[in-house]
């Protein structure tokens, strides 16, 4: 067989060598196009990082004004009208003792009594104010005090138990207001309506929700009572923070079960 001539076999060569050198270029222009396309991916994520992290940042801000806001208004609360309620129940007093006529002694009863309530209330809304309670922990801490000193001035035994995961999780400053209130609402129906010789409130953390239920030993509650008021308000304050709220009859009284989710 005839060998080509030298100058096919160069220009064979040459070709492939052409050849190869274009497919190196394509090769090159791809690997620096890829490359940019790299380079500018990484720094729109940077840029979306900065921006993320400006977002948090305004946020954190936002929390903050807004804890001491509420820190100011407590203090401001605390010292303004928690001195006046007080001024007024220490003049009541006075003058129901320079005054001890059976019609004056019975008015300033009623402003005693008022001034007292109002110095309670004041003081439930500032622990709500106050953003060092927002825990499980703490709100448990000032439900149970709350629940023991107005128990001991009836004749209902009161019993405490929790089972919680973490007690540092943390309760909105509105989850905390509403399931005191519920609590409340159901420990003063007890006192009212339940005839009730004791009182058990168990508190319950689970990986997705915060539950408390309040079970009494008394008469249970009447078809009327269940369509009153305070089941009603019970209700929507637990609807107010996507919780739940269950009325489980026992044998002997009633079972309240409250659920809000974590």
């Amino acid at each position: 067989m005839n060998e080509l001539p030298h100058e096919i076999k160069l220009t064979y060569i040459i070709a492939i060598i052409v050849m190869l050198l274009f497919v190196g270029f394509i090769i090159v222009v791809v690997f620096i196009y890829n490359k940019k396309q790299l380079i500018q991916q990484q720094e729109d994520q940077i840029k979306e990082s900065e921006f993320k992290n400006q977002l948090l940042e305004k946020e954190l801000e936002r929390q903050k004004a807004i804890q001491l806001e509420r820190e100011r208004i407590s203090q401001d609360m605390h010292d303004d009208l928690g001195a006046g309620i007080s001024a007024i129940k220490l003049q009541a007093e006075f003058l129901k003792y320079k005054m001890p006529k059976e019609s004056y002694s019975e008015d300033l009863d009623a402003i005693i009594t008022t001034s007292e309530d109002m110095n309670l209330a004041m003081r439930e809304i500032l622990w709500s104010l106050n953003s060092q309670n927002d825990t499980i922990g703490n709100f448990i801490e000032y439900t149970s005090l709350y629940v023991k000193r107005f128990l001991d001035k009836t004749n209902i035994h009161s019993q405490f138990d929790s089972k919680i995961l973490d007690k540092e999780t943390e309760l909105s400053v509105k989850a905390r207001r509403n399931l005191f209130l519920v609590i409340k609402e159901a420990v003063h129906n007890v006192y009212k309506h339940s005839q009730a010789y004791n009182l058990s409130i168990l508190f319950e953390q689970t990986d997705t929700a915060f539950k408390i239920t309040v079970m009494d030993d008394g008469i249970g509650l009447s078809d009327t009572m269940q369509k009153g008021n305070g089941i009603t308000n019970m209700t929507l304050r637990m609807e107010g923070i996507n919780g739940t709220f269950q009325i489980i009859p026992l044998q002997k009284g009633v079972s309240l079960l409250f659920e809000y989710p974590l």
